[in-house]
Formats: C-alpha cells, sequence, structure tokens
C-alpha cells in the first residue's frame, strides 16, 4: 500500500500528479505544516528534513516497507517501481535525470524564493524581489529554449521531468512572469494542463491550502531557528 504524507504546494503535486498518473491507489495523510505536523517525531521518521512530500510503501523494492523523502526522489522510485514515465534507455533516462535535478537545484529553490520575498515577507525587501523575479525570468528562458527544440523538458515523452517543473510553472502570474514572452513555455503548459490525471493531481486535496497565513503560522513554517 502506498501512502503520500502531503500538503497542496508545488512539491507536494509533484507525486500527487504521478500517482494518478501511474493510476496508482494510495491512501493520503495531510501534513499540517502551517500547525507544525512536519516537526512530530512521526513524520520526522520518515522525512528527516520535515518537509513534504514523503512517501511510505508497504512493498518497497525487495519485498519490505520502505520510506521515501524528497520529492525527486519519489518520482524516481515511482518511475522504477510502475516503469512509467522514466525511461529504460540509458541515454533518455539520463537527459530525464538530468532536467529533474534542473527542477531539484534551480526551479524550485528560486521560484520558491520568489514566493517568499514577493507574499510572505513580513515587510518588502525590494533587492530580494528583484533578484528572484530575473532568477525566475532566466529559468524560464532556459526552459523556453529547450522546448523549442523538444515536445517535453526531456525529450519527445512526458516524464517525470515534466510533473517536477509543472506545479511551479502553473504559478506563473504568481511568479510575475508574462508566458507571451515564453511562448515555447506556454504551449508546453498549455498542452500538460489538459490531461486529466494531471489535473486530478493539481487538485487533490486543492481546498485544504491556505488562501492566507496568520503571524504565528508564518513563524512555524518559515522560522530558521525552529529546532526538530
Amino acid at each position: 500500500m502506498l501512502t503520500l504524507y502531503y500538503a497542496p504546494t508545488p512539491n507536494g503535486q509533484k507525486i500527487s500528479i504521478m500517482l494518478e498518473e501511474c493510476g496508482l491507489t494510495y491512501d493520503t495523510k495531510l501534513v499540517n505544516i502551517l500547525g507544525g505536523d512536519q516537526f512530530k517525531p512521526e513524520f520526522l521518521a520518515i522525512s528527516p528534513n520535515n518537509k513534504i512530500p514523503a512517501l511510505t510503501d508497504s512493498d518497497g523494492p525487495d519485498g519490505a516497507p520502505v520510506s521515501i523523502f524528497e520529492s525527486g526522489a519519489i518520482l524516481m522510485y515511482l518511475g522504477e517501481k510502475t516503469g512509467q514515465f522514466f525511461p529504460a534507455d540509458s541515454r533518455k533516462r539520463l537527459d530525464v535525470i538530468q532536467w529533474l535535478m534542473f527542477q531539484k537545484a534551480s526551479v524550485g529553490p528560486m521560484l520558491g524564493q520568489n514566493h517568499h520575498f514577493n507574499d510572505y515577507a513580513p515587510e518588502p525587501v525590494p533587492y530580494a524581489q528583484e533578484r528572484y523575479i530575473k532568477e525566475t525570468a532566466r529559468l524560464y528562458g532556459v526552459m523556453d529554449r529547450q522546448l523549442a527544440e523538444n515536445e517535453y523538458i526531456a525529450g519527445s515523452e512526458y516524464t517525470i521531468a515534466d510533473m517536477a517543473i509543472f506545479p511551479w510553472v502553473a504559478n506563473y502570474k504568481r511568479q510575475s512572469m508574462d508566458m507571451g514572452e515564453f511562448p515555447n513555455l506556454r504551449r508546453w503548459k498549455d498542452t500538460l494542463k489538459i490531461r486529466p490525471a494531471l489535473r486530478k493531481g493539481m487538485e487533490h486535496y486543492i481546498e485544504t491550502r491556505w488562501k492566507s497565513m496568520s503571524a504565528e503560522e508564518k513563524k512555524t513554517l518559515f522560522d530558521i531557528d525552529q529546532k526538530v
């Protein structure tokens, strides 16, 4: 049995998309990251970095239960488990891994900082706001050039690399991006957003997503001095 530890954020949505695309049956345990659930011992036992998402599988690679944290690792695990969206061909697989790492190392962190300084920071920090908007535009340009030559992010096939990036690009308005400046990325986004499984994954428990945060909730989510 698969259990997804989840909140409806871009990182969580990557995994709900993959689970839906693979047609897998799974349970969901919502993690209240504004209330501090991520710091509870039972969650830290499967996600030592106190971040969602995490996944447990009662039927791991050797038949024994396994837990996985980090969204990129979970996507690769599910790709290998199901034989879907993670090519067996070594060259194609390498392409997917590179673009998955691009999302993990650049798209997620930089766009996340864009969200933070433009939406959640307790006071405006113009230098940070400008820096992360510019970096977001640069990364959009990287993806736009890649998609000028390829139907999908890692080539001709829809893969876990697309699933990892889509939830972040779906927030383009929040990131002060004009998709008219990135026609290839816009074509890719519009193609993916009509996939039924992707839509279902994006909407998984979306009603629980916060509309605003109190000062106490912001402290819980962003306090760098939080001890675990």
